[in-house]
């Protein structure tokens, strides 16, 4: 079992239910799942810009990542319906427990200039997204080896019904929230 899960269980739950005032245990928020998720808008160019950031998407989130495709054809952008434009992941379970953690405690903090992440970035039901700007922030991609810094969005879904429950469960976990 991972650190995060067993840190959720002996202090984070406890912590929340004193903080919210819960009557029972299953009020308590909790992280659902994890979606990392990288636009590749230049693969209508040249397709073998998907293949790149699919192997490091794959080795960062240790899963198989899915190709996204485009839903309609836009004639200025010069791309088709059902073309490769994107590549998403989504972690549950152990996977994610263990992404979160090498998010907080390695990438984070090897962002330049890091000052904490906006807490403003909740979508009303206590979901989380975040964005990155380049993925060399973790551990596992080789620098050498990108040949194009890309982005990518972490989206964050936590079962909290609103944007406190889900900054206080999160900052539980050690997100490091901009003060």
């Amino acid at each position: 079992m991972s650190k995060l899960k067993e840190l959720y269980k002996s202090e984070i739950t406890p912590a929340l239910i004193e903080q919210f005032k819960y009557k029972s245990i299953m009020q308590v928020p909790k992280i659902e799942k994890i979606v990392i998720n990288m636009g590749c808008g230049d693969a209508v160019q040249n397709s073998k810009v998907i293949d790149d950031a699919f192997e490091e998407l794959k080795s960062l989130s240790g899963q198989q990542p899915i190709i996204t495709k485009a839903k309609k054809s836009i004639s200025n952008f010069k791309l088709r319906e059902n073309m490769n434009i994107g590549i998403k992941v989504t972690l549950r379970g152990e996977k994610m427990y263990y992404f979160l953690d090498k998010l907080v405690s390695i990438a984070l903090p090897r962002v330049r200039d890091f000052r904490g992440i906006n807490s403003n970035a909740f979508d009303g039901r206590g979901n989380y997204t975040l964005g990155i700007k380049e993925q060399l922030i973790f551990p596992e991609i080789n620098f050498d080896k990108v040949k194009k810094v890309r982005g990518m969005d972490i989206v964050i879904v936590t079962t909290a019904s609103t944007d406190a429950e889900g900054k206080a469960l999160l900052s539980k976990f050690g997100m490091p929230f901009r003060k």
